[in-house]
């Protein structure tokens, strides 16, 4: 079921991405169009280049907030499993007994742990792909503000500062928005 979820999730995401790249490529060609009269090969070529980055940040976003959640998942799957094989050993230590190898003698309290350890290593490994997709869409960021001369077109308040000072007790958050 997990796995049909994770599927599903990389589905969608892949799914509006190319959806948002051929809509930002028609777009884009359409003003360049109707702006100077035709569509040069160059004018085609340079929309053809930064479709790509304009829209893959969002779409490398959104897969890094859907394998967090997806490793999120698998992380509490992984703590309700151990919490499982703590309450039997509580119950009855004998079932906690460990091996000279290092495993259980009881073969369902194995089975707990071994589930468990199953978990957290997909946990981990989402985790691991999430953060590598929020790397890449910081520099998909990074790539589409060489496109725009005065910044970027998709940051709605320009006049918003956001300031964090450090203090011993916590952080200082400001927030200045000028009109």
């Amino acid at each position: 079921m997990m796995r049909t979820s994770c599927l599903l999730g990389l589905v969608v995401v892949l799914a509006s991405a190319r959806v948002w790249a051929q809509a930002g490529d028609t777009a884009t060609r359409g003003h360049d169009a109707t702006s100077q009269g035709a569509v040069s090969a160059h004018v085609q070529r340079a929309t053809w280049r930064r479709a790509p980055v304009h829209w893959g940040k969002w779409a490398a976003a959104a897969t890094a907030v859907t394998f967090t959640a997806l490793g999120a998942h698998e992380h509490q799957s992984s703590n309700r499993v151990f919490s499982q094989l703590l309450d039997r050993c509580r119950a009855n230590v004998a079932d906690c007994t460990l091996g000279p190898d290092g495993s259980y003698l009881d073969a369902a309290s194995e089975q707990l742990y071994q589930t468990s350890i199953h978990f957290d290593r997909r946990a981990r490994l989402r985790l691991l792909l999430g953060q590598a997709s929020l790397l890449a869409s910081a520099g998909l960021f990074l790539a589409d503000l060489r496109h725009h001369a005065n910044g970027p077109d998709n940051i709605p308040y320009r006049g918003l500062k956001l300031t964090v000072e450090p203090r011993i007790d916590g952080a200082r958050v400001g927030v200045r928005v000028r009109f």
